[in-house]
């Protein structure tokens, strides 16, 4: 399995073979507050790089999720539906938003480790 790899929009993703799980992270959930709502792309819903694949919605504000990657969506993780508040306390971890199949795996090699993803917050707070 590889590293984590981040985006600009605060989406985090994992590659394992040519499938990406892909989720919001930590600094997402801080910034959104607590989430009430949450919306998730259905199987085999093709997404292009940057496109808006998922809803999330908090007592603060509704957000889009994008996709760091093209490809195919694969499966919705149907548990963050049922209980959007996970997602506040495992945005990293069990609380993913989508796993897709992969277009281009070079796609990925574009986004941030987390090193550079930590100095990129750092920078751009909000």
């Amino acid at each position: 399995m590889s590293e984590k790899k981040f985006s600009k929009k605060h989406e985090w993703i994992l590659l394992n073979g040519d499938v990406a799980t892909v989720g919001i992270t930590k600094h997402a959930t801080e910034l959104l507050g607590d989430i009430v709502f949450v919306e998730v792309p259905e199987q085999g819903k093709q997404v292009e790089r940057d496109g808006q694949a998922a809803v999330v919605e908090s007592t603060k504000a509704a957000s889009d999720v994008y996709s760091p990657v093209s490809g195919e969506i694969i499966e919705g993780n149907k548990n963050i539906v049922e209980d959007p508040s996970s997602v506040n306390s495992d945005p990293e971890g069990d609380s993913w938003f989508f796993k897709i199949k992969v277009k281009d795996k070079a796609e990925i090699e574009t986004l941030m480790s987390k090193n550079e993803y930590d100095k990129f917050i750092e920078e751009n707070p909000s």
